[in-house]
């Protein structure tokens, strides 16, 4: 991945969208504050009041709560703005025009899932702006993501906001596993992390690893995978191996993806690479590994012998996502190029489709457990849900306004969220399911 690291205030500067002005004036903006309760009270009702529920939106709200109608530009001119002026990140000059001739053309008008809520308290932020896999979701109302130096749970039922882990100080492991670092680190810069069940792991800019099972107090395990000067963790997967065990991966920018067990928290498999590595996911059975990184080609390997059984030829740029299809025979890889391209493992020579974003690089891909749906993300305003059943040719495109930190389904698919990052309208959007028919859908 790009060496290139943006804070806050730099993608801030580029991308967010303080051009639109909120000047909404809110009922409790002068009142006066005393205690600690109310201090929380008007916490509570300032948010509530820039939160967009569903109800809401059907009768005309902005999902984001951006009062179009007190500003000196309508949505329909703002979008074509960003359309036009957008700057998407290349490795590679002009990966994106040149990829066009090979994509599908999609019928857009498909809903699959519904706008349920919007909530502006749940604010998530970005690190690098290459890396957007900051948000998981555990059920169809429990989704984990990371604000500053935060990972922050939220509960769409309380539509309430609790801390799981802060790195801003001192995090040091409160188990004793072999290779474990007890000294911990001191104000890591989170760049990645994976949620499977109760198992939280993050990924750090200088190769740090911090585990935590987020049903027992303190940090598990800490480790430094590399002390090569470029280090950075740049994607995790959390998965169960066909004997049972949950082990997870490290992709790393020193060209290395390593395999960690989690009982004992040791290096089970170790993969070498001739450039970095950007994302790697496991298939349903384990087998094969697909690897990408700062090569327009992937790979597909066999994780037992470590031997690469094919390589993937047709993007043009770097790609940092990639996905298994649940059956095993299909899977996605996203890039820099403006497109996702899908995979069948029985014929490698060439992808058997490329889908194409709007604005930007496929920065995250993610697939819906009983394999329906496939949500291709963009850096910003746009998520992309494909039905994989019509082979990918019905699409919902999700439109909003901001950079966006990670898209995640629920484990039983009735809840899509999205991470927004923006300095004014920075939120997580909540989505369900869309059930017109509860007798049939239960057939598909």
């Amino acid at each position: 991945m790009s060496h290139y690291q943006e804070d806050d205030e730099d993608m801030a500067d580029e991308y967010e969208t303080e051009d639109i002005d909120d000047n909404m004036d809110y009922e409790f903006h002068d009142r006066d504050i005393g205690s600690d309760s109310d201090v929380d009270e008007y916490d509570y009702m300032i948010n509530k009041l820039q939160d967009t529920s569903a109800a809401q939106a059907r009768r005309g709200k902005d999902i984001q709560g951006i009062p179009w109608e007190r500003l000196s530009i309508t949505r329909e001119k703002y979008r074509q703005t960003r359309l036009e002026q957008y700057k998407n990140y290349e490795n590679i000059p002009q990966s994106g025009q040149g990829s066009e001739k090979d994509c599908k053309v999609t019928t857009k008008a498909s809903l699959f899932y519904d706008f349920r809520q919007n909530s502006r308290s749940a604010r998530s932020t970005i690190l690098h702006f290459q890396l957007r896999n900051l948000v998981w979701a555990t059920s169809k109302h429990d989704v984990y993501f990371m604000s500053d130096f935060s990972v922050f749970h939220w509960s769409s039922l309380k539509c309430k906001k609790t801390e799981s882990l802060n790195v801003a100080g001192h995090v040091a492991p409160c188990e004793k596993h072999p290779g474990s670092l007890l000294e911990g680190f001191t104000q890591t810069q989170v760049s990645t992390m994976a949620i499977k069940d109760n198992l939280l792991v993050v990924g750090g800019f200088q190769g740090e690893l911090i585990c935590k099972y987020l049903d027992r107090p303190g940090v598990c395990f800490c480790t430094r995978t590399t002390y090569d000067e470029n280090a950075i963790t740049n994607a995790l997967e959390i998965y169960t191996t066909p004997s049972g065990a949950v082990h997870f991966t490290a992709s790393n920018n020193d060209c290395k993806v390593r395999e960690f067990d989690t009982e004992n928290f040791q290096v089970t498999n170790l993969f070498r690479f001739p450039w970095p590595v950007n994302h790697t996911s496991v298939s349903p059975d384990g087998r094969l590994l697909i690897v990408v990184g700062d090569s327009p080609e992937g790979l597909l390997v066999d994780s037992r012998s470590r031997k690469t059984v094919a390589s993937l030829h047709g993007h043009l740029d770097f790609s940092f996502a990639s996905a298994w299809h649940p059956d095993g025979q299909t899977f996605a890889t996203g890039n820099q190029d403006k497109t996702c391209r899908v995979w069948d493992v029985r014929s490698l020579s060439k992808s058997v489709t490329a889908l194409k974003g709007n604005i930007g690089a496929v920065r995250s891909i993610r697939y819906s457990s009983n394999g329906r749906f496939m949500a291709m993300a963009e850096p910003a305003d746009f998520v992309h849900l494909f039905d994989v059943k019509s082979s990918y040719e019905k699409e919902q495109e999700i439109d909003f306004f901001g950079e966006i930190s990670g898209t995640s389904f629920s484990p039983d698919t009735e809840s899509l969220f999205i991470g927004v990052w923006d300095r004014t309208y920075g939120s997580l959007l909540e989505l369900g399911r869309r059930r017109n028919n509860f007798y049939l859908d239960s057939l598909t």
